[in-house]
C-alpha cells in the first residue's frame, strides 16, 4: 500500500499538464513538450511524489505517461467516469483543471488498493490502436453496405460502391498489420496462442482480449467480470433486497465475448454447453443465461492466463 503522500494528480490536455500535490497541497503546471515533461519530473521528485494518477483522455496522455514511468514513479491510468463520479461523491460540481488534478490526487489516496499501476506496452499499445482502427473500418463498411442496397441513383451507388472496396482494402491491410504485430512481439504472441488454445475462442477475441483488456490474468475474477461489465451488483438496504444487475464496462469487449459465447453455446463447447441450457432449464431467462455463461467464459480465460496453463478440458 503506497502512504498517503507522495500522491500527486495530474490533468491531460493538448498543450498543457495541471498538477496537484496531494501532500503539500501545491499546483504545478507545466507544457507538454519534452523539456517541460523534463522540468516536471525534476519539480516532481524534489518534492518527494512517488504516485501519479492520471486520466486517460484520447492519447494526449501517453506521452506523459511513458515519461512518468521511465521516470520510475508509480502511475495510475485512471476512467474519467470514475473520477468525476468521485467529484460529484465529494459534492465538487465545478470542473476546471487544477480542480480536476486536485479531485484525481484525492481519488488515487482513496482508491489506490484497487488500482492497478500502468505499465508502459508499446506493442500492446500499437494493437489497441489498430484493433480501434479495425472496428471503425468494419462500422463504415456495414454502413455503406446498407446504403447500397437502398441507393437507386447509379452515380450514388458508384461512389458507394468505390468507398466500400477502399474501406475493405484498408480493413484487409489493417488485419495484416494485426497479425504481423502479434507474431513479431516477445509479450503478446505467447498470450494470443495460449487464447487461441480454448475452444470457443478465435483470432477476432483473442486480439480484443490482448488490446482492450490488458487486466486479464491479472486481477480476481470478480474484478475481470466487471471490468467486463458481465458482474451483477448487488442491490439491497435494510429489508428490501433486489436483483443485482450488470452495468457499466468495456462494451467493445462484451459485444465480441458475446458473440463467441453464443457460438461456444451452438457448437455444445464442453466448457460452457452444459452451463448455459442447465440455467435455462431452472427458469433463468435468456439475457440473465447468457450473460452468467459470458461471466464463467471470461473467469475461464482469466485463470489460463493466471496460471500461465492451456486450456483441459474436464
Amino acid at each position: 500500500m503506497i502512504a498517503q503522500d507522495g500522491i500527486a494528480g495530474l490533468d491531460v490536455s493538448k498543450e498543457r499538464l495541471d498538477v496537484f500535490v496531494r501532500d503539500v497541497g501545491c499546483g504545478l503546471a507545466s507544457p507538454t513538450t519534452e523539456a517541460g515533461l523534463t522540468v516536471l519530473i525534476d519539480r516532481l521528485r524534489r518534492l518527494k511524489v512517488r504516485c501519479i494518477g492520471l486520466e486517460a483522455s484520447g492519447g494526449y496522455e501517453r506521452r506523459a505517461a511513458h515519461r512518468l514511468g521511465e521516470a520510475r514513479f508509480s502511475v495510475f491510468m485512471l476512467d474519467p467516469a470514475q473520477v468525476r463520479a468521485f467529484a460529484r461523491a465529494m459534492k465538487t460540481r465545478a470542473k476546471t483543471d487544477p480542480i480536476d488534478a486536485a479531485m484525481i490526487a484525492r481519488y488515487i489516496a482513496a482508491a489506490v488498493d484497487r488500482l492497478v499501476p500502468f505499465t508502459p506496452d508499446p506493442h500492446r499499445e500499437r494493437l489497441s490502436a489498430l484493433t480501434g482502427l479495425r472496428r471503425r473500418l468494419v462500422a463504415e463498411i456495414s454502413e455503406h453496405k446498407s446504403l447500397i442496397d437502398t441507393a437507386e441513383d447509379p452515380l450514388v451507388r458508384s461512389t458507394l460502391a468505390r468507398r466500400l472496396a477502399a474501406l475493405t482494402a484498408d480493413r484487409d491491410l489493417v488485419e495484416t498489420a494485426i497479425k504481423a504485430l502479434i507474431a513479431d512481439s516477445r509479450t503478446l504472441k505467447p498470450r494470443f496462442d495460449t487464447l487461441k488454445a480454448t475452444p470457443g475462442v478465435g483470432p477476432v477475441l483473442a486480439t480484443v482480449l490482448l488490446s482492450d483488456l490488458p487486466e486479464l490474468g491479472r486481477i480476481n475474477a470478480k474484478r475481470i467480470a466487471s471490468l467486463v461489465g458481465v458482474a451483477p451488483h448487488a442491490r439491497q438496504s435494510g429489508k428490501v433486497e433486489k436483483a443485482g444487475i450488470c452495468s457499466g464496462g468495456r462494451a467493445q469487449v462484451r459485444r465480441v465475448l458475446y458473440m463467441a459465447t453464443l457460438s461456444a453455446i451452438k457448437a455444445r463447447m464442453g466448457h460452457l454447453f452444459p452451463f448455459y441450457p442447465r440455467l435455462r432449464t431452472a427458469g433463468k431467462p435468456f439475457k440473465i443465461a447468457i450473460v452468467a455463461t459470458m461471466r464463467k467464459f471470461i473467469t475461464i480465460l482469466n485463470a489460463i492466463l493466471r496460471d500461465n496453463a492451456p486450456f483441459r478440458p474436464a
